[in-house]
């Protein structure tokens, strides 16, 4: 059997793959490129690797809720990806989504409290 370590790391794992498309979408308020996103996101606490990232990114674009553009500059071509209008109604409703679940957890959290108190 698993340690408990290996079982909380797991499921953290799982927990943030879960929430990347929503940290994504919030995080192309501005054009990025996929490089530049991964350092983004790594920058705010998100580790995200380009094998995960770039399949995401490809998805959404062809979900219609992002746009992306090649800039040829001075350096080589880049991608660059931006959350569109749909990308953004669709942001907004995930965070509210979100903040639903995230107040629903917090009262169980609160109610299992005070049973544990009343136990005690």
């Amino acid at each position: 059997m698993e340690n408990l370590e290996s079982i909380k790391q797991n499921l953290s794992s799982e927990l943030r793959r879960g929430t990347l498309l929503l940290m994504v979408l919030s995080a192309l308020h501005e054009p990025q490129y996929g490089y530049s996103l991964i350092q983004y996101l790594d920058g705010i606490g998100m580790k995200v690797d380009q094998n995960t990232l770039y399949p995401l990114l490809r998805r959404l674009e062809k979900q219609e809720l992002v746009d992306s553009e090649w800039v040829v500059g001075d350096s080589r071509p880049r991608r660059y990806y931006n959350i569109n209008q749909n990308g953004s109604i669709i942001r907004s409703h995930l965070l509210k989504e979100w903040g639903n679940i995230n107040q629903i957890l917090i009262a169980q959290d609160q109610r299992l409290e005070k049973k544990n108190e009343k136990m005690d």
